[in-house]
């Protein structure tokens, strides 16, 4: 997957200095928001100059192609990460636990942290519980800046001790979604199945926090409907296996689609796109349906109102009922779908384009390396 190059000179380097020098961390789970965040943030800072190494799962530069974007690429191998932030002039991690790779990486050597906390779920209970805030409260205190992608992000990093916590919201990167994503949608739902029905669309890996079993509980109600809604999940994980078995088992109107790299183009073809996390940041999905113009259905979570304002339907997280009737009652109001649609193309303008993302992060760079010099 790639994004459209960040149309930026290449600036010189000022006073002789030589080019800043930074290695971008992800972890092992890195999801496709994060990834394609860091696919442009590499072709942005690459593109002004910056020497740009990905620290990265194979699979990730396998998908996403950090050396395309003008970036060395680097596996995610402990001593690998440890000799390329050795080198570096800033570390900037994706994510908490990239964070806390990156720590213990750099432990001993003085080259200032950055993490963003985009992509990270929330804090479960008991001891796994307590692991996690311990986790978050060291990476926390070990950055030199925390970025988060929602303000919610941004308090919670304040609360585990962070010295230096700000909003720093991330762009869907172009080619990720747009009008261009919609080749030929008949072509889609004929292949789906949905040529004479609703087709709703939700994206996401098959964890528990993205609340597919609420999901499927609200299909059991709309199956009722004529004609059914299809369903279709793209995306793959550990929770595939149990919504299998419940979908033969109740005979849902629902298809998993598996790890999907057109997503964009399933989406663009669909009637209405369903987040039903129980927690989210800066939802991808949600990102791409309001620039898309696709109706959305999500979860009043996380960074989602802040994200959607007024260009989405929003219910309470966990509860079947008021997803099944948001969805139904959008299916049968057209008129209310286009509005809905016209809404999230006005709240997706507001937010910061490629370019904008890439210059905030480069300011904060330049910041670290001026407490530096002082």
């Amino acid at each position: 997957m790639s994004s459209s190059p960040v149309s930026t000179p290449v600036p010189a380097q000022p006073y002789g200095r030589q080019p800043l020098r930074t290695v971008q961390v992800l972890g092992g789970g890195a999801g496709a928001g994060s990834s394609a965040h860091v696919r442009s943030l590499a072709t942005g800072l690459a593109a002004r100059g910056v020497r740009v190494t990905v620290c990265a799962p194979v699979r990730v530069e396998g998908e996403y192609d950090f050396t395309g974007a003008g970036a060395q690429f680097a596996p995610d191998a402990v001593s690998v990460l440890r000799a390329a932030c050795a080198g570096a002039d800033v570390v900037h991690a994706h994510g908490v636990r990239a964070g806390m790779r990156a720590a213990l990486a750099m432990r001993g050597r003085r080259v200032p942290l950055v993490v963003s906390w985009h992509g990270d779920g929330p804090t479960a209970a008991g001891a796994l519980g307590r692991l996690s805030r311990m986790l978050e409260r060291h990476v926390a205190r070990a950055a030199a800046v925390v970025l988060g992608a929602s303000s919610d992000q941004v308090d919670l990093a304040r609360l585990r001790g962070a010295r230096d916590a700000r909003l720093a919201p991330v762009a869907v990167p172009a080619g990720l979604a747009g009008p261009e994503a919609a080749a030929d949608p008949g072509k889609v739902r004929a292949e789906l199945g949905a040529v004479e029905r609703p087709l709703l669309i939700a994206v996401g890996s098959l964890v528990p926090h993205r609340g597919y079993s609420v999901l499927l509980d609200a299909a059991r109600e709309w199956r009722a409907l004529e004609p059914a809604p299809l369903l279709v999940i793209a995306g793959e994980g550990p929770l595939r296996a149990e919504l299998s078995r419940r979908i033969e088992a109740e005979a849902l109107p629902v298809r998993l689609l598996g790890r999907r790299r057109d997503a964009a183009q399933l989406l663009a073809a669909a009637d209405l796109a369903v987040l039903p996390s129980r927690w989210e940041a800066r939802a991808l999905l949600a990102q791409e349906a309001l620039r898309v113009g696709v109706p959305l259905v999500a979860t009043a979570v996380g960074g989602v109102p802040e994200l959607v304002g007024e260009g989405a339907v929003l219910v309470p997280p966990g509860d079947a009922g008021a997803l099944a009737s948001a969805v139904t009652g959008l299916l049968a109001d057209p008129e209310r779908r286009g509005a809905l649609a016209a809404a999230g193309r006005v709240q997706a303008a507001t937010w910061p384009s490629e370019d904008d993302t890439v210059a905030q992060v480069l300011s904060v760079y330049d910041e670290l390396m001026e407490r530096r010099r002082r």
